[in-house]
């Protein structure tokens, strides 16, 4: 196990080293260069967009522009905006918020440019549903010789599914349950499992249905939450913006149990977690986005450029701000057990049931989300008839990632794997986007040169 883990922690530092976190970084400012600043400056227009595509049911695709956000959001809002920003701040400070923060406004463009590229190349399979993602705009936009790229981000993806996707969110749900209801961890699985199971044999049309309506709940509950915790100091945001803007320029110096930071730890650790949270780059998100009903790859791409927005603008900054105001962070804690001394030392007696359903809430889309993500990548390795043995795998896979909570080694082992396969699946999907960048370019600009000249004769 101790080999296992040394390889993997080596190959996980080389993945997630300086090379790629610049990669990661590179392609958003490269393609917010190229478009403009547009995801920037159409956010009124995506906002509507989002809310108008509700109604859009004649159009090609299987769920609404709308669903297909919210299952995007499913996916990515889940551990990383709790114990992924509180981990964050921990070994890189308060200044690692700062670069999440960068991290989303250029992960904008990335995303914005993953969902149009997912649209204008995707297929419709012969069950009749649309699919799409990195590996087919790999495949249709760079052609034949590039299918070992796109066979490579599928299989990256199908193997990193049941980590990031799976098994962690379980280990991380049954570990709060059990600590604060005493419910054994093999009960909680099965719950999982079970519930899971009910919505993900239904297909992308039920998950889209379940998360439409329960993702802006869980999102709404909790950034309320966190805005009573910061409620109770209120006076102290205007210093804890100004913490978190100063340490990600000249590093946090060692106080409490806080061992100290540079600069680089808080961008190292402020990219990875960010990327973590919301995805952008990975290429999972665009999969969720090809089955909208859409006969616009741009319009839908405004819609999904608002999933890294609402994910790390929004949700993972109400988590920082709680843990820097509370003063937790100089504690010595991580991960989860950091966000609930930070809600408890807010909300004295409730602030860790905050934390802790919205960790279950959020880790069960995450689980319903990251299914069909890993459902469209093992069918375009196997083939469609790969589809029902998946998801019942799936549902399998729940509960054992749930017995793991208690084996630390076990639970060390599995972050470590998801990080490795995140990082791998990352890198075919980041070429693409780069080497049909001018694709983007040109839909882009067709399609708002046809809306201005609409607008014109209006």
């Amino acid at each position: 196990m101790q080999v296992i883990e040394s390889l993997l922690s080596s190959i996980s530092s080389f993945v997630w080293g300086s090379i790629m976190l610049a990669f990661l970084m590179g392609v958003g400012v490269y393609l917010t260069f190229i478009l403009k600043a547009i995801p920037w400056r159409k956010l009124p227009d995506a906002v509507y967009n989002l809310f108008s595509s509700r109604n859009e049911t004649k159009a090609e695709g299987d769920i609404t522009g709308f669903q297909a956000l919210m299952t995007a959001l499913s996916a990515t809002v889940g551990t990383g905006n709790i114990a992924g920003v509180a981990t964050a701040i921990a070994l890189g400070g308060p200044g690692a918020v700062f670069w999440m923060w960068v991290m989303a406004l250029f992960g904008m463009a990335t995303k914005y440019s993953e969902a149009v590229l997912a649209v204008h190349y995707r297929e419709v399979d012969d069950r009749g549903d649309h699919i799409g993602g990195p590996m087919y705009y790999i495949r249709k936009g760079m052609g034949k010789n590039w299918g070992w790229l796109a066979f490579l981000f599928a299989l990256f993806g199908m193997l990193a599914s049941f980590g990031i996707g799976n098994t962690i969110q379980s280990n991380s749900v049954a570990l709060a349950v059990s600590e604060h209801f005493s419910i054994p961890n093999w009960i909680t699985g099965v719950m999982m499992a079970v519930l899971a199971g009910i919505v993900i044999l239904g297909g992308v049309r039920r998950i889209g249905k379940v998360a439409e309506k329960l993702v802006p709940v869980m999102a709404v509950l909790y950034i309320l939450g966190s805005m009573v915790v910061i409620g109770t100091n209120l006076s102290g945001v205007p210093d804890a913006f100004m913490t978190i803007i100063n340490d990600a320029f000249t590093g946090t110096a060692a106080t409490g149990g806080f061992a100290g930071a540079g600069v680089w730890m808080a961008i190292r650790f402020g990219v990875a977690r960010g990327v973590f949270s919301n995805e952008a780059g990975l290429g999972s998100a665009p999969m969720a986005h090809a089955a909208a009903k859409t006969n616009s790859p741009v319009k839908q791409g405004t819609i999904a450029m608002l999933g890294t927005f609402i994910d790390t603008l929004l949700i993972c900054t109400m988590t920082a701000l709680v843990i820097v105001l509370s003063g937790a962070w100089t504690s010595g804690e991580t991960s989860s057990a950091l966000s609930t001394l930070a809600y408890n030392t807010g909300l004295p007696g409730f602030g860790s049931y905050v934390v802790t359903l919205g960790l279950i809430v959020f880790a069960f889309t995450t689980i319903l989300g990251w299914s069909y993500y890993g459902e469209r990548c093992a069918e375009y390795i196997f083939g469609t008839k790969s589809i029902l043995p998946f998801r019942l795998l799936w549902i399998v896979a729940i509960p054992l990632g749930a017995l793991a909570a208690n084996e630390n080694a076990s639970v060390k082992l599995l972050w470590l794997l998801a990080d490795t396969l995140n990082g791998l699946m990352a890198i075919p999907n980041l070429i693409a986007l780069v080497v049909l960048s001018p694709v983007v370019y040109r839909l882009t600009k067709d399609y708002y040169s046809k809306t201005a000249k609409t607008a014109t004769r209006k």
